[in-house]
């Protein structure tokens, strides 16, 4: 007797599943009309726009910001890149300056620039051996800069079209909250979600 009520209980409750299936195939069937709103300023999702901003950027340096109309950061590119490229030639002039001159004192010669009126040096041979390795330590930073700055160009223009495409209204906000606690006069530290509705 007991098996029989708890087969016809689960009989009625299988009874909403069969309904729900064939619900589902009517549902299938229609027709879907999608109406576009004319009042959201949303633009359609491209998701192509970072890759394309990437290669841009990976061509001309800057081409990839001014295809996401970020053209004020065009000009802090080529100020890195060119301070890296400045500073590489700078440390080039500078390196075969000391090479030079020490080349001349190893084959005897005393009138480089670094000798003073008599034949004593201003400048020792070992400071101008640790000069050139400064020299070509710096040189070689400075190509790393110009590199960091050019790698960075890419990535930015990549992040920079990812994010135009998110839908960030002042609807939804997720900000820091500081409440003073009355009782022990000290700050309670929080999260503040608001979503307002129109």
């Amino acid at each position: 007797m007991k098996n029989n009520i708890l087969h016809i209980f689960l009989l009625l409750l299988a009874i909403p599943v069969f309904a729900q299936q064939s619900d589902s195939l009517k549902i299938n069937k229609d027709k879907v009309i999608v109406v576009k709103d004319s009042t959201s300023s949303l633009t359609p999702y491209n998701p192509l726009a970072p890759a394309k901003a990437a290669f841009y950027s990976a061509v001309v340096p800057g081409l990839g910001q001014a295809y996401n109309k970020r053209y004020w950061k065009i000009p802090l590119i080529y100020a890195g890149m060119g301070a890296g490229v400045y500073f590489y030639l700078q440390n080039d002039k500078d390196y075969e300056r000391f090479r030079n001159a020490y080349k001349r004192r190893l084959a005897g010669f005393s009138d480089d620039e670094f000798f003073g009126d008599g034949e004593t040096p201003l400048v020792s041979d070992a400071r101008l051996i640790d000069a050139q390795k400064n020299a070509q330590r710096d040189k070689d930073i400075s190509v790393v800069v110009t590199v960091l700055f050019y790698l960075l160009n890419i990535v930015d223009a990549n992040v920079d079209a990812h994010l135009q495409q998110f839908n960030v209204s002042d609807d939804l906000s997720f900000k820091p909250a500081v409440n003073p606690n009355i009782i022990n006069t000290s700050n309670n530290y929080g999260m503040s979600l608001t979503y307002s509705f129109k």
